[in-house]
């Protein structure tokens, strides 16, 4: 799968809409990018567990 995106000015881009649902990707999801020695970069989705989201309404 090879889908091309653009780096702007500010340092942003965009995850192509296929990637996106693939993976489930929804906005405000948390992604992290690992640089392999290769150059390559892996991109993992930080997947929110039910007690954290809990835990956030508990700490005021």
């Amino acid at each position: 799968m090879g889908n091309d995106a653009t780096l702007t000015s500010k340092g942003q881009t965009t995850i192509p809409k296929e990637i996106r649902e693939s993976l489930g990707m929804k906005p405000g999801d948390r992604m992290t990018f690992t640089l392999m020695h290769d150059g390559t970069v892996v991109m993992r989705v930080k997947r929110r567990k039910v007690l954290d989201l809990g835990a956030r309404h508990c700490r005021k």
